[in-house]
């Protein structure tokens, strides 16, 4: 796996035990907390008792059903890194159901440990990346109110142009003939982000761009 589990809490919620303990057992050596439910009702309690990231949980089970669970933690507006359902080939007219509530994948039964670890290792990554993307546009639209016009286009080519762990390779002058605009701009507008944390300057023209939820708080001065 890409992606390590260790930081992550996660919920199974299956009213069928054997299944339930299978699953622990599994992602206990892969997860900081596993916890574990017997039906919706149960889970909703865990959820208000712990910090859980991952839920993976049921469909058809007693007292309140896997799809019931998924509406009540979106009402709720719970927080949570992923959610992924699991399901039986006869209980497959559920995923329309499941995919409206935007849920983040499901695993048919019998579950393979493999399969399982796998497809939480991909939601986590591809919400990640979304919550970054999310991240930067919020921080351009919290900077454009304190700058404009070149400064903010050099800001978007700064996010444009990072690598996998938001680090950009590039000179002044790289930007200046990529955007047409004058050194002292170039120079100005990056002594502003790294004064305010959202640039950090590694060597030189090496930069860390800081993509944290911290950084959006940030502003720029003109």
């Amino acid at each position: 796996m890409n992606h390590s589990l260790n930081k992550y809490n996660i919920l199974i919620v299956d009213d069928e035990v054997p299944i339930l303990n299978q699953m622990s057992f599994i992602l206990e050596d892969f997860a900081a907390k596993v916890y574990t439910a017997t039906d919706g009702i149960t889970a909703l309690e865990q959820l208000s008792k712990h910090k859980i990231d991952i839920v993976i949980t049921d469909i058809l089970m007693p007292n309140m059903n896997g799809i019931a669970f998924i509406s009540e933690i979106k009402k709720r507006n719970i927080s949570l890194s992923t959610i992924i359902i699991t399901t039986a080939h006869s209980e497959t007219n559920y995923l329309l159901d499941a995919i409206k509530l935007r849920v983040d994948g499901y695993l048919l039964k019998p579950i393979m440990a493999d399969e399982m670890l796998e497809l939480i290792d991909k939601s986590i990554a591809l919400k990640a990346k979304e919550d970054e993307l999310w991240i930067k546009d919020r921080m351009l639209e919290g900077i454009s109110t304190f700058v404009g016009g070149k400064k903010i286009e050099i800001i978007r080519y700064l996010f444009e142009h990072v690598d996998e762990e938001s680090v950009f390779y590039g000179s002044y002058e790289d930007i200046m003939l990529a955007l047409n605009v004058s050194k002292p701009t170039v120079v100005s507008t990056f002594r502003q982000l790294i004064e305010v944390g959202i640039v950090t300057k590694l060597k030189n023209k090496i930069y860390r761009v800081n993509t944290s939820s911290n950084s959006e708080k940030s502003g720029v001065a003109s």
